[in-house]
C-alpha cells in the first residue's frame, strides 16, 4: 500500500511526560527566639511532613518512569508483543487465531510473491485449491502489464472467489496478494528479501479464515473475495504506478457490470499487526462514510477495541481508490499503517526485511474477521 504524496513515510511521534508538585504557600510561622539562623522559615519536622504528604506522588513518578523505561526498551529492542487492547470480550472460537496465523505463514513460506513471479503462480494455485474446497467458484482475471524497468510483458492476474452469485445482496471482500519487489524502506538492506507478512499476506489470511463462515451466510447474501495483483509492482517511487490490479478490476466492472452489483466493498490491508489499531481512513469516509462508520459501530457492539473511531491524519492511497472512483463501489479500507505503533525509538517494519510472521498475530486477524462477518450479517437484518 502507499500513503499520500505528502506523507510517504510513517512519522514518529514522541512526547515528554513530566510530573511536578509545589507545596502550598502557607503562612510562615516566626521561629522562636532561640532557633538557629540556618533554620529560619522552617518548622521542626517540616521536611518529614512534606515527604509524607507527597510520598504517593513520588512513588507514582517512580512507577511511571520505570514502566515507560521497560516499554520503550522493549520497543527499541523490537520485541514483538500481542496488544491487550484487541477486544474487551473473548473472540468466539469459531474465528480461530491459530488457524488464521497458519494461513499467513503458509503464504509467506512461498517467498516473495512479486507480480509475474513463480511464487505468485504457486500462491494462485494454492488459493484456487483452498477456496474451491471452501465452496467457491474460483477464476483468474488475467491481463498483461509492462515491466517498469525492462519494458517486458508481465502476466498479472486478480483472483476471484465467488460464493452465491445469484443472491440479491452482494459484498466485495478484497485485499492485495502481491508483494513489493524490494524492501525499499529498509535502512540496511533496501534490495533485500521482502516477505510481506503484514503488507501482502495478512488480508489474504483474514479472508481465508473468514471463508469458514461463508456456508452459513444469511440466505440473501453472497460474497466475492477478490485478491488484487500488482498493487505495488513499484521499483521507483514516484515513477511507477500503483494499484494496477484493482484498477483493471474496476474498469472491467464498469464496462461489464454484474447482474447483481455489489452493495459495498471492504478492503483489508496490513491487518495482522500484533499491536493492531484501526482508525478511520479519510478516503473511506469521503466515498463510503456510512459503511465505514457502521463497521466501527459493529466493532463497538462486539467490544473489539482495536477499531478506534478516530480519523487518521495522513491520507492513505490504496486499492479502494479505483473501486470507489472508477467502479463506483462504495468501499472502505481497514488498514493499520502504523506498523508497529509509533513510540520512542520504535522499529519500523513497513517495507523492510522485518515484515515477517513473528510481527503478526492470529488474534488480530481473528478480531478483524469477527467484526466484518458480524457486520455482513447485520446488513441482511437491516434489509428485512
Amino acid at each position: 500500500m502507499a500513503v499520500s504524496d505528502q506523507v510517504h513515510l510513517r512519522q514518529k511521534k514522541s512526547a515528554e511526560i513530566g510530573l511536578s508538585a509545589r507545596p502550598d504557600a502557607g503562612q510562615t510561622v516566626p521561629p522562636p527566639a532561640d532557633t538557629p539562623r540556618h533554620s529560619v522559615g522552617r518548622r521542626p519536622g517540616a521536611f518529614s511532613a512534606r515527604l509524607r504528604r507527597y510520598w504517593p506522588l513520588f512513588v507514582l513518578g517512580i512507577a511511571v518512569g520505570a514502566g515507560s523505561a521497560v516499554y520503550f526498551w522493549g520497543r527499541a529492542a523490537g520485541s514483538p508483543k500481542q496488544s491487550t487492547e484487541l477486544s474487551a470480550r473473548p473472540i468466539p472460537p469459531t474465528y480461530a487465531p491459530d488457524r488464521a496465523i497458519g494461513y499467513l505463514r503458509a503464504i509467506v513460506d512461498m517467498g516473495p510473491r512479486v507480480t509475474g513471479s513463480e511464487a505468485m503462480v504457486r500462491q494462485q494455485a494454492f488459493l484456487t485449491e483452498f477456496f474451491t474446497q471452501q465452496g467457491a467458484d474460483v477464476s483468474l482475471q488475467k491481463t498483461k502489464i509492462r515491466h517498469p524497468l525492462t519494458g517486458a510483458s508481465v502476466d498479472m492476474a486478480n483472483l476471484v472467489a465467488a460464493w452465491f452469485p445469484e443472491r440479491p445482496i452482494r459484498f466485495l471482500l478484497c485485499a492485495h496478494y502481491d508483494t513489493r519487489p524490494f524492501p525499499d524502506q529498509d535502512r540496511h538492506d533496501p534490495k533485500g528479501l521482502f516477505l510481506g507478512a503484514n503488507d501482502g499476506a495478512s488480508g489474504v489470511a483474514a479472508w481465508m479464515e473468514m471463508s469458514h463462515q461463508f456456508a452459513d451466510l444469511p440466505k440473501d447474501i453472497g460474497v466475492d473475495v477478490v485478491l488484487f495483483d500488482a498493487e505495488e509492482f513499484v521499483f521507483a517511487e514516484g515513477a511507477d504506478d500503483y494499484f494496477l490490479g484493482s484498477t483493471y478490476f474496476a474498469q472491467q466492472y464498469l464496462m461489464s457490470p454484474p447482474s447483481v452489483p455489489y452493495r459495498a466493498g471492504v478492503l483489508l490491508d496490513m491487518v495482522g499487526d500484533r499491536e493492531l489499531q484501526l482508525l478511520y481512513d479519510r478516503a473511506s469516509l469521503r466515498y463510503a462514510k456510512e459503511i465505514t462508520k457502521s463497521i466501527w459501530r459493529t466493532a463497538a457492539k462486539l467490544g473489539v477495541t482495536a477499531f478506534v473511531p478516530r480519523t487518521r491524519m495522513q491520507e492513505i492511497r490504496d486499492d479502494h481508490l479505483p473501486l470507489n472512483q472508477i467502479a463506483k463501489i462504495p468501499t472502505t479500507d481497514l488498514i493499520d499503517f502504523d506498523y508497529p505503533r509509533p513510540g520512542f525509538r520504535a522499529p519500523q517494519y513497513w517495507h523492510t526485511t522485518e515484515d515477517t510472521p513473528d510481527k503478526c498475530s492470529g488474534a488480530s486477524l481473528a478480531a478483524v474477521t469477527w467484526v466484518v462477518h458480524q457486520w455482513i450479517i447485520a446488513q441482511s437484518e437491516t434489509s428485512e
